[in-house]
């Protein structure tokens, strides 16, 4: 597992997210194809993380991540704003546990010693 592979996990699964949100909210079949191809992405890029690495470790970088792709775009496309600053220090305490976890940059080897 490496950030690389975290983020682009995170960012498949919030394409995927975001088609689904708008087929269910009345959007076409494009919107259903394009969240369904998502998930199929989403299954690939947790298969290469989980390669030599921990349910356990891929699941908190994962999470921690996709909250802070998922915020930064709330914050700058949508304009949303968080109602207490303490709010934000939260924010800052996911940074730190991403730090905390020691994922490297990218990996060693690559998926299957490749």
């Amino acid at each position: 597992m490496s950030v690389v592979e975290i983020f682009g996990l995170s960012l498949i699964e919030i394409v995927g997210d975001f088609a689904l949100k708008q087929y269910a909210n009345g959007g076409t079949t494009a919107h259903l194809i394009v969240g369904i191809i998502g998930y199929v992405g989403v299954v690939g890029m947790l298969i290469i993380s989980l390669h030599n690495s921990t349910v356990l470790m891929v699941n908190a970088a994962w999470d921690g991540m996709s909250a802070l792709i998922e915020s930064v775009a709330a914050f700058v496309v949508l304009g949303e704003r968080f109602e207490s600053k303490s709010q934000y220090v939260g924010v800052v305490f996911i940074i730190l546990g991403l730090y905390l976890l020691k994922i490297p940059l990218t990996k060693k080897h690559g998926l299957f010693g490749l």
